[in-house]
Formats: structure tokens, sequence, C-alpha cells
């Protein structure tokens, strides 16, 4: 039986659960936010540049091109290729993601998407059996679940189109060559997931021969562990270019091994694979612009979504985690995933109505649903109707120089360590990014996600991710970047960095640490992080909400620019990420 109780009853509870006594509240220093001692936690703070990454060894690779004259897509793009070595369960070359470029002097802000793509062969039931019915290990476990990767060939784009010219491709891959060929000293994040990494690697002779000790041990923290066939692969794109990867032996060998594990990738699908420049989604919060990846990513779009639904509300005064708080940003959350089942997709297939969804009139009547005194079950929402159409392993690492361009990128592999299967010879681990795809109507994939015909496997199309590279802009310049890993909770990982910075005016390292929430309308669970006190869990439960405690959620990379300087921060839920800057 749920408790109904007023609004206002509700915002008088919770406001006196998070209330402190008078003696015990730290006065507000306003003018300075970003470095305020009176903070619980402390950002990394620079003058010129900086990389906030999930590994700092990639991250100290990124500054140091910073140093010697590169410019944010260059320390973007050798952080992301030592990233491939030093990060293997998410950073890669295998598989693909969303790179957001802003250039400060233009005032232009780019959406690079370089998603991976399935084959020509691929079609609406290539994961269903004779019956219709869904078989996840044909889109998880299986050469049918990997994509043509597009890493080599954004990275490439964004280098040819805004790279500062000091820097050749090959140059930025130096540094991820040294350390595929010298090997690099296991810590941290890499010793931590290899053990379970290897129950899926495991399988693959190819994998186990590198990621496996000769005695068949694991390897443990403090063990070398060297790439030689990686450091080839990267050698072989250092000398030709992305050619090598897409039309040499890097491809053949890639389509030999999916082929081998029933997938039907062919060279003429490597061949036609192209990264492309989008037209970036914005919206505003607060006064703020927020720029974000457009679809194929569903995170621009329903971030702004959220945030356009919230601006209807006193987040800041309703206290940061409270149960009024946590209950309003649940519930916007569910209507943003319900159009996403239905509306998102490849924009190349699809036409997605985008100036639809990010409408603040949209927004204003999704907001009229949300009651202050019940949640509202999933069972009884549904996709809305936006007019006017317009043609779980994954890293985050954010970068700004000194003349203030910025990169926000995301990539991914799917799963952690992707399929698990190196191809042979390239010590290339290959993504199941084409389990993203809706195999059918209403099956949900490996992160609970639902879709519809709009997100439908076919050749040649891009799954639809939550990839949520952002920015936020104030006072005309740039504020804020960001990002993050987590699969479907994305978007609202992304969405609590914005309202932590905005609406509770902390600092990047508080917003960062600062636990989470998320609901993604299908299952009907409202997730929290630990941290949550009892006394909030207990109003959430009384509105109706079913509570999943959730360990962590997320991995971000966040860095503010503001009063000439940089703070940035780097989650301390993975071991091992590192904020760098100078």
């Amino acid at each position: 039986m749920i408790t109904r109780i007023s609004r206002r009853q509700f915002l008088c509870t919770t406001s006196s659960l998070l209330a402190a006594p008078a003696w015990a509240q730290a006065p507000r220093i306003a003018e300075d936010p970003i470095i305020a001692g009176y903070a619980r936690q402390l950002p990394v703070l620079a003058r010129n540049g900086m990389v906030a990454s999930q590994e700092a060894q990639a991250s100290r690779i990124g500054v140091d091109i910073l140093k010697r004259g590169g410019n944010a897509v260059d320390a973007a793009i050798a952080t992301g290729f030592a990233l491939a070595v030093t990060l293997p369960r998410a950073g890669n070359i295998g598989g693909g993601g969303f790179m957001m470029v802003h250039l400060a002097a233009q005032k232009k802000t780019i959406a690079i998407d370089y998603r991976e793509m399935s084959g020509a062969a691929a079609h609406r039931n290539m994961f269903l059996d004779e019956q219709g019915r869904f078989i996840p290990a044909k889109s998880q476990a299986n050469g049918l679940g990997v994509g043509v990767p597009g890493t080599v060939a954004g990275f490439a784009l964004a280098h040819k189109n805004y790279g500062s010219g000091r820097f050749t491709l090959s140059d930025l891959l130096q540094p991820a060559i040294a350390l595929a060929r010298d090997g690099l000293i296991i810590d941290d994040d890499l010793a931590d997931s290899l053990p379970s990494g290897m129950r899926r690697m495991g399988q693959y002779p190819s994998s186990r021969a590198i990621f496996l000790k000769e005695d068949g041990t694991a390897f443990a923290r403090g063990d070398r562990l060297v790439q030689r066939d990686l450091a080839r692969s990267l050698e072989m794109i250092a000398l030709q270019g992305p050619k090598a990867f897409y039309e040499g032996e890097i491809a053949d060998l890639i389509i030999a091994a999916v082929r081998v594990h029933g997938g039907s990738l062919t060279r003429d699908d490597f061949t036609a694979y192209r990264a492309v420049e989008r037209d970036v989604v914005r919206g505003t919060y607060r006064g703020r612009e927020i720029a974000s990846m457009p679809p194929p990513s569903s995170g621009g779009a329903h971030l702004i979504q959220i945030l356009n639904i919230l601006e209807g509300f006193p987040i800041g005064e309703l206290g940061h985690n409270s149960a009024a708080t946590i209950h309003v940003m649940a519930e916007a959350m569910k209507l943003a995933y319900a159009d996403r089942s239905k509306y998102l997709g490849d924009p190349d297939f699809v036409k997605v109505p985008l100036k639809g969804l990010l409408s603040k009139a949209y927004a204003a009547q999704q907001r009229q649903t949300i009651s202050m005194e019940h949640a509202r079950p999933s069972a009884q929402i549904y996709p809305g109707q936006p007019q006017d159409f317009e043609s779980d392993q994954t890293t985050h690492f954010s970068v700004v120089d000194a003349q203030g361009n910025a990169v926000s990128n995301t990539y991914t592999l799917n799963f952690s360590y992707g399929l698990g299967l190196v191809a042979p010879g390239t010590g290339i681990l290959l993504n199941n990014e084409l389990d993203d795809f809706a195999a059918r109507e209403n099956a949900p994939n490996a992160f609970g996600l639902l879709g519809g015909d709009a997100n439908a496997p076919g050749p040649r199309k891009r799954p639809l991710s939550s990839m949520s590279p952002t920015f936020v802009f104030e006072n005309d310049g740039l504020k804020l970047v960001t990002g993050s890993p987590g699969g479907s909770r994305i978007i609202t990982i992304v969405l609590q960095i914005i309202l932590n910075v905005i609406d509770h005016k902390m600092n990047v390292a508080e917003a960062t640490e600062a636990a989470r929430i998320h609901h993604q309308w299908y299952p009907d669970q409202l997730r929290l992080e630990r941290g949550i006190s009892p006394d909030t869990q207990r109003l959430l439960e009384k509105l109706g909400h079913s509570l999943t405690i959730s360990p962590v959620i997320g991995s971000t990379q966040t860095i503010e620019r503001a009063r000439g300087q940089l703070a940035g921060a780097s989650d301390t839920r993975q071991r091992g990420t590192a904020v760098a800057g100078y």
C-alpha cells in the first residue's frame, strides 16, 4: 500500500531530513566554488591544458602532446590510441564511438560519429531463431554481433580536419606503439578487470595468448603485459593511415576471425565504412547552453529532454539527493527513455523527431504528467507525441587546451573486453556492438533497454547508443567538458554532473563523487548508489518507487573552465583514473 502525501508534506518532510542545524552550516563561498577550501572534495587545477581519462598513463600522454604544442584534438587522439593499449576492456581500435570537438576561436562545435556499422548482410531477423525468438548469444557472444570498427576512421577524420598540424597521425600513435611493444606494468584497473574479462576471453586461443601468462595463469598486479601484435597493427596504421585498417591486412584478419565465429562481414563492408560529421544537438538549461551528441546516439537528445523537463522544478531548493529531487529526476528519466524506445535510431535510415523531442513546449507537456505525490508506474507510461519531425563497457576522456579548444570523447567495445575475441595476428579486441540494435520489438538488450523498428538491425546501419560526450557553455564561453561510460546509464550520469554543478553549486570533484541514481523506464526500478540515506529511501518507497541498490554507476571524466584556470576530476569509482594538467 502506498501512503499518499501532499506536495507540501513531501517538501516539508524532505527539507527537515536534509536541513542541518545553524551551527553546522558551512558558509557559502560563492565567489570561487571551483577551489573553495570548505569543499569535501577538491579538483585538480591547471592553467594551460588538462586531460581527464580512465587511465593515468594515457592522461599523461595526452598532456605531453599539449606541452609540445599540440591542440586538444591532437592530445585526444594520442590519449585514445594509448587507451587501446592500457585500458583494453574499453579503450580500443576494434570498436567505435563519438567525439565532440569545440574550436574556441571559431566558436564552433563539431560532432564526429565513428559508431560501428553492421555489414551489408545484416537483416531484421538476424538475432532471432526460426520461431522469431530473440537469442541473446547471437548478438552478444557470436561473430554476428561484431560491427565494422570506427575508431581508426574517426580519429583520422578528427586529425585531418581539426588537428593543429604540428603532429602527424604517426606521431600521435608512437606512445601507444611503444607501450604495446615494450609492455606496461599491470596496475589498478587492468589488474581488477582481467580476471572477470578472462571468463569471456578465455574461450579464444588468440585472446589467451595475450592476456594469460605462458604458464596459463592470469596476469596480476606488477606483471608486464606485452602486446606485440597490437604494436604491429598500430605501426601499420602509423605508416599507411586508416587504409591499413580498412583496406589491408588488418581488415582481412578481422574479417577472417569474425567469419570463423559466425559473422558475415566482408572486405566491402570495411572499405565502405566512413566516419561522418553530424550537426550537434543543442539545448539550454537555466541560461547555459548544452551541446551534445546527435543520433545515432540517443545521449544528447534525451539529456536535453530531461533537462528541459527538470528546468520547471526548483532543483536547487529541493536539495541534492533529497527524496523530492530524486523523485522528479526519476519521473523525468522514465519519460525520456520511453520516447527513446520508439523514436531514436540511425538518422541515415529513420526520421528522428529531434525538434519535437528538444522542444521546451513538449517538455512542459511532459512535466504536467509528473505528480509530486506518487511515482507513476512504468506500465502507465508510453512514448509521447513530439511534433515537427526533422530530416556498460565504455570509456570517456575529456581534453581542454590552452586556447580553450576542447574534446569530449566516448568510445566502446560494448561489453568489458567486447566480444572477448582478439582477431588472430592483430592484437585487436573486437566489439559486440550490434547487440545495441533492437533485435525485435520489446526485446531488451544486454543493458535492459527496449527498442523498436527505428533501431532494428539492417544492412550497414549504426546501432543506437547512449554515449553522451557533452559540453556546457556559460556566458558564451566553455564551462564544462564531461562524459562517462555506463551503457544505458550514461545519459543520467551526465545529467547529474550538470545538475550538481549548476543547481547544487558543487565543484567538479564534488559533482563527480556524489551518489548517483538511474531510471530507464523498463525495468521499473529506481537504481540508487550506496550513499543515499535510509530515510530518503523510505520516502521514495512511500511514493511508490521500487528501489535497487547499485554499488557503482559510471566513471565520469570532467573538466571545468572558469576564472582563468582548469579544474578537473576523474571518477574514483574505478581505480587507475587520472586527471593530468600543466
